[in-house]
């Protein structure tokens, strides 16, 4: 089963230095058929304006995806962290007891990115934060595994939850596979181009909530960059 949440459906608001879309119930927006896809709670798509960001605010008990689609995001938080994510790149808050953290867009171009929450198996752990660049050229014609709490993804950024994020790129006319253990649900959503996934097209910015798919073959109409979360 593969629905397709179209981007103009999509729940959202406008801050001014914010323009944001939710796949899930977040904020103001409210959808009791929305609410999550197994453990994955939110799925915003944040467009934020240069010199604007995300003031001081905290966090407990989720584990928080950031994936830069354009520009930059600068990371710092009450555990003394700081860092600047570039597009392409991921980085991963644990937010556990409680972590105090800011996120502005310090460029002079706007900055979009995914913000992706997942709720952990296990809640009371020490909070931590991590970055790691991920060249685009990595995951070129394939899917490669950004952060993971599951067996075999060591080379991910860790998280505390059963779930994986994967990204590719794939140039128009390429294709490239995913396949989900038993039970296992996915929520994917192309940040540029125009897919195929086992027949349902999605555009920029549409979500597939995916279930009961043991394969997913995913083919680039256009050139393309797509991002998957495997959840249970």
């Amino acid at each position: 089963m593969i629905e397709l949440r179209p981007f103009s459906q999509l729940g959202g608001a406008r801050h001014g230095w914010l323009d944001t879309r939710h796949h899930f119930s977040f904020a103001e927006y409210h959808d009791p058929g929305r609410m999550h896809w197994g453990r994955l709670r939110v799925w915003n798509d944040d467009t934020i304006a240069p010199h604007t960001g995300f003031p001081p605010h905290p966090h407990r008990d989720m584990e928080i995806v950031t994936y830069v689609r354009k520009g930059a995001i600068s990371h710092q938080d009450s555990l003394g962290n700081r860092g600047r994510t570039l597009a392409g790149d991921v980085q991963v808050m644990s937010a556990g007891t409680g972590i105090v953290h800011s996120e502005y867009n310090l460029e002079d171009e706007v900055t979009q990115i995914f913000q992706i929450w997942i709720m952990p198996e296990q809640t009371g752990l020490p909070p931590a934060w991590g970055t790691r660049p991920f060249p685009r050229g990595e995951r070129a014609g394939a899917f490669v595994t950004l952060a993971s709490g599951l067996p075999g993804d060591e080379g991910a950024l860790p998280i505390r939850a059963a779930a994986r994020l994967v990204a590719a790129t794939l140039r128009a006319g390429q294709s490239a596979e995913h396949r989900l253990a038993d039970r296992r649900k996915a929520y994917l959503v192309p940040a540029s181009g125009r897919i195929l996934v086992n027949g349902v097209e999605a555009g920029a910015g549409d979500g597939l909530a995916i279930r009961d798919e043991t394969l997913l073959e995913v083919s680039a109409r256009e050139d393309s960059e797509i991002i998957l979360v495997d959840v249970a």
